[in-house]
């Protein structure tokens, strides 16, 4: 599997550039930037929240945490991380853990970092674990753009300090 079958036919439907990048396999979004020789900071993760019955797709780059206290009060709400065994239901046609970060095409309300506005170039998971969606700013602005966006995130090396306030 290169892409998943509805991340595919969105990105035709909507007509953005993209490549696909192949790198070996890898289990987490830190370990793919590492292996395809990218900066942590342009490999995008999508982290599938729940408030109750309310769902929440944040896009945040891999190099950060959600801070929660922030997204909650932003959001008026209570959000928690969606375990991983409700993924594989809900990214049908994904592997397992290659959540992409295009969320509204599965229906979902979606949220992103806006530090991802400060990069020239996004790499999104693609369904699997062994290809990225190279988008340049605008094309990933134009799938982006109308999707909700605030600073919802820092750096891991920040985010302990960002719990004790």
């Amino acid at each position: 599997m290169t892409m998943a079958y509805s991340v595919q036919q969105h990105l035709h439907k909507v007509g953005v550039d993209y490549d696909l990048l192949a790198h070996p396999v890898s289990h987490s979004s830190l370990h793919t930037a590492h292996l395809a020789h990218l900066p942590a900071c342009q490999v995008v993760k999508a982290v599938l929240c729940h408030d109750g019955d309310n769902d929440l797709l944040c896009v945040i780059p891999s190099s950060h945490r959600i801070v929660f206290h922030w997204l909650n009060q932003m959001m008026n709400g209570q959000y928690q991380l969606v375990k991983e065994d409700e993924l594989a239901r809900v990214f049908d046609d994904c592997e397992p853990g290659a959540v992409p970060a295009l969320g509204q095409i599965y229906g979902f309300h979606v949220i992103w970092d806006e530090c991802l506005q400060e990069m020239d170039n996004l790499y999104l998971e693609s369904g699997d674990h062994e290809h990225l969606i190279h988008l340049n700013q605008g094309a990933f602005m134009q799938l982006m753009g109308l999707q909700e966006h605030m600073t919802i995130s820092c750096p891991e090396e920040e985010y302990a300090e960002h719990l004790r306030m």
